[in-house]
């Protein structure tokens, strides 16, 4: 199913809102985010110092954002994986996501999604989440619950804590998604370089 264009009739500030934020709901979310991360309620989990052996980007479906995130670390020479919290195994990314990472030269021809139970843990595993929320289902999964984590646009400049799902809304906002995820993992492979590929 294609993706919905602005409508004609939107104000000059729902089509910004669309534009930045995807959503209404993206843009309280995002609100909300930096309200959570202030007051110490989203349940990030720091690695140990020189500890990081791979980028492991999470989201809901792994068919857009942590797709494209792993894509732009395999260009930075770093080891990275991905998964979702609620997929199935071995779906290709999402359409109109894989055009636009084409365009900027990251291919997802060959992604393939990984859902949580078929996704193979390794020490020194980073978990890098998109919202708030799921840094709360990594927390509240036993098997999880002491693994490093943090939240993918923390490191975007200036930091985007929350990085609202792309999939079937507006395509208008897709570029300024991709354009803060490609920035974020930029300065997230700077912040552990020991994840670099060898």
């Amino acid at each position: 199913m294609a993706s919905r264009a602005i409508p004609f009739d939107k104000t000059p500030s729902e089509s910004w809102t669309i534009r930045q934020f995807g959503t209404l709901r993206g843009l309280v979310r995002l609100g909300l985010s930096y309200v959570e991360l202030a007051s110490g309620f989203a349940p990030t989990r720091a690695p140990a110092k020189g500890s990081v052996r791979r980028l492991v980007f999470v989201c809901h479906g792994n068919i857009c954002r942590s797709a494209f995130a792993q894509a732009v670390a395999r260009r930075e020479g770093f080891r990275t994986a991905g998964f979702g919290l609620s997929t199935t195994s071995g779906m290709p990314a999402h359409p109109p996501v894989a055009a636009e990472a084409a365009q900027r030269g990251l291919p997802l021809d060959d992604h393939l999604t990984t859902a949580l139970g078929n996704f193979a843990f390794e020490p020194g595993d980073l978990l890098l989440v998109m919202e708030v929320r799921q840094l709360k289902r990594l927390r509240a999964n036993p098997s999880l619950t002491r693994l490093p984590r943090n939240l993918l646009g923390r490191f975007a400049r200036p930091p985007v804590p929350h990085l609202h799902d792309p999939y079937m809304i507006d395509p208008a906002y897709l570029p300024t998604c991709l354009d803060r995820i490609e920035s974020a993992v930029v300065n997230l492979c700077r912040a552990y370089p020991e994840a670099k590929a060898s």
